[in-house]
């Protein structure tokens, strides 16, 4: 499709007024920051014109040829005058984050979710009604791989490929620009160059991921932008966490993450004196160093996140700040702009959610000052999106909060969504097998148990995995184990399970690493594993964790051949594991005995931020706990899909009964001592 005809189609609709400027949070005015000498250089990097998305904002698109990774940048310069004195604009980005392929999501009995067609509709709308005065950006916070059905179009090589779900469908629906974050990585980075090359017209940024053979900064991605429109020039920065990324692995060679403070401070000063506005695309999370929000009560430690970015940006330039944040799934200023997320009057921090549960909404009103933009207003607020549900009837009043004909925009999903679905063929749909079994292994019951103790259907993946493991080329593992975070929903109790409901249990795409274990280190895992279950007195008091949002702990569930208690103790730090038997014999027999245990590779790479790689362990644990080192033990990756071994096991057995394993068999017990 030409530029015109993408543009044609996403000309404007029906209008949606403008928030009410009562709403707005007024900027608190603060000195000015003194902006950081620009690096002294020879000469002053090129601007090199680059294309826009021909259906996003931006009139103009500036690249840098520069390397914040190695040291201060010097000057940048934009060949666009600065606006005159006394000159307003506002400035409404309309953003979301941590998609994770959820663009659309079908489903057999609820019908298909039209998550990114609903947010088209809203973006259109605001574009079509936008004042001569402003400008309406749309902005991805990162990890918009891994993690739904479409999943199954990527592979782990370029040639193995089908389509590129995300990026191809930003394109169309006029993304203005994303940021690399973690899960972009999960399949290498060949992979990921093949697909930001075949998506060009989308600009994507990072400036902390290093080259590598294959991908190259100024090429696949950018470390900064200068995007102008109606006379704004407004900087554009990427980061990505270095907590979560995958480095150190076949997949990704070569591949680093710098620290995004120390390049934030290496390259904003330059950004903000060339720009009127700066917009952060920050995928480090929500939070400050040593700390992050996470829903449900439990904090997230984090490197560096954005509530410390916030304090950083504030000393490094005078600018106004829009920080767009994701990873840690945060839903910020639900209600309104947050005091917490306006920082020194000019940084305003949002995210909004994860999975395309909102569509955020930031505010700026930017003013032109003899001696720089200044922020004189802001807003922000998160759009809930609508799930499908086609068995509620129209006149059940629970109808108006699900997706409904309208909510999306039609020849958007045609377009672009539509093809994708139909390039799954039936596989969604393809029933795997028969289920004759309980509520245990239902959605609601999987995640009330994932964190707290024994789970139905962990227990069941587990043992589906050792047993398929018996066809794997170098012979069958003793154990299996899979963590809590990566167990999402549960399946139906009766009647027929297709490939789309084990999806939901286990979306993520991890291959199967082996790692090579004796007794003496299985029982320093599980003796890990026990101070990370979420305790009783967690679920009670002001803030109880709710165990149906996800939980980043890094707990694991195990097969049958591991079986052992957890005492809980006064505290995490007493908690440990006891009575603990490996394969029917107990573990102080075999301390010294290898074993082959497979693990998903998110875990058998060290679990990053769950921190199975001696690291301090997140999800609220009192400090100085550190996690069991999974990564010092050798392993191979057979590249096998964790997900995909299990599916053909079921397969092979066509019914899942309790008699097959669809029950709980005592593994594990959780006591007071």
């Amino acid at each position: 499709m030409t530029s015109v005809s993408r543009r044609t189609l996403l000309a404007g609709v029906a209008a949606s007024p403008f928030v009410p400027t009562s709403m707005i949070v007024a900027a608190t005015p603060v000195a000015a920051a003194t902006s950081t000498p620009a690096a002294s250089a020879a000469e002053a990097p090129t601007a090199h014109r680059f294309a826009p998305n021909p259906v996003g904002a931006f009139e103009r698109l500036y690249r840098f040829d520069v390397d914040p990774i190695a040291g201060p940048v010097a000057d940048l310069t934009v060949p666009v005058e600065a606006p005159a004195p006394g000159t307003v604009r506002r400035l409404t980005v309309l953003h979301f984050n941590d998609l994770h392929n959820n663009v659309t999501v079908p489903h057999p009995a609820r019908g298909e979710t039209r998550v990114f067609a609903q947010m088209v509709k809203q973006v259109r709308a605001r574009r079509a009604a936008q004042a001569a005065d402003e400008i309406v950006l749309f902005l991805s916070g990162g990890d918009d791989q891994t993690g739904s059905l479409l999943d199954e179009l990527l592979a782990f090589t370029v040639e193995e490929t089908i389509a590129h779900p995300s990026y191809r469908s930003f394109v169309v629906a006029g993304v203005d620009a994303a940021v690399l974050g973690n899960h972009e990585f999960d399949r290498g980075t060949a992979v990921l160059a093949d697909l930001l090359a075949r998506n060009g017209d989308l600009p994507v940024l990072s400036a902390n991921i290093a080259d590598t053979r294959d991908l190259i900064r100024g090429r696949h991605h950018h470390p900064v932008l200068v995007g102008v429109a109606k006379g704004l020039r407004i900087g554009l920065l990427g980061l990505t966490t270095p907590e979560d990324t995958r480095v150190g692995t076949k997949e990704n060679p070569g591949l680093s993450v710098a620290d995004p403070i120390a390049v934030t401070r290496n390259v904003l000063p330059a950004l903000g004196r060339a720009c009127d506005v700066v917009v952060i695309l920050s995928h480090l999370g929500y939070g400050g160093t040593g700390t992050g929000a996470q829903s449900g009560g439990a904090e997230r430690r984090l490197g560096a996140g954005d509530t410390r970015l916030a304090e950083v940006v504030a000393e490094a330039t005078d600018r106004p700040v829009l920080i767009v944040g994701g990873h840690t799934h945060t839903a910020l200023n639900a209600d309104g702009l947050e005091p917490r997320n306006l920082v020194a009057g000019r940084v305003v921090i949002v995210q909004a959610g994860f999975h395309g549960s909102h569509l955020g909404e930031a505010r700026l009103q930017l003013a032109r000052e003899a001696n720089g933009t200044k922020l004189v207003a802001a807003a922000a607020e998160l759009h809930a999106l609508k799930k499908s549900d086609v068995r509620v009837p129209a006149s059940d009043p629970k109808a108006a909060g699900l997706q409904q004909s309208g909510d999306w925009d039609e020849g958007f999903h045609s377009l672009a969504l539509t093809p994708l679905v139909a390039k799954l063929g039936g596989r969604l749909m393809d029933p795997i097998a028969e289920v004759e079994a309980d509520e245990m292994i239902g959605t609601d019951r999987t995640r009330a148990d994932r964190y707290v103790g024994e789970s139905a259907i962990a227990d069941l993946m587990n043992d589906l995995l050792v047993a398929r493991s018996a066809q794997f080329p170098d012979g069958a593992v003793d154990i299996a184990a899979f963590n809590a975070t990566g167990l999402v929903a549960g399946i139906p109790a009766r009647g027929t399970i297709t490939f789309g409901d084990w999806f939901q249990v286990m979306p993520f795409a991890d291959s199967i690493q082996i790692l090579t274990m004796t007794g003496r280190d299985i029982q320093a895992m599980l003796a890990s594993n026990a101070q990370r279950v979420v305790r009783p007195e967690e679920l009670a008091g002001p803030t109880p964790i709710d165990l149906k949002t996800y939980v980043s702990r890094g707990f694991l569930h195990f097969s049958g051949g591991l079986r052992y208690r957890i005492a809980l103790g006064a505290s995490a730090r007493e908690a440990t594991a006891i009575d603990v038997t490996i394969k029917g014999r107990k573990v102080e027999e075999v301390l010294d005995q290898p074993f082959r245990v497979a693990f998903g590779s998110y875990i058998g790479n060290g679990g990053f931020a769950e921190a199975w790689n001696g690291r301090e362990i997140a999800g609220g644990l009192p400090t100085g706990i550190k996690g069991y080192d999974l990564t010092k033990l050798p392993k191979r990756d057979t590249g096998f899909v964790y997900r995909n071994e299990i599916v053909a096991q079921i397969r092979a057995l066509g019914r899942l009964t309790p008699e097959t394993g669809a029950r709980k068999d005592g593994r594990l017990v959780v006591a007071a001592k």
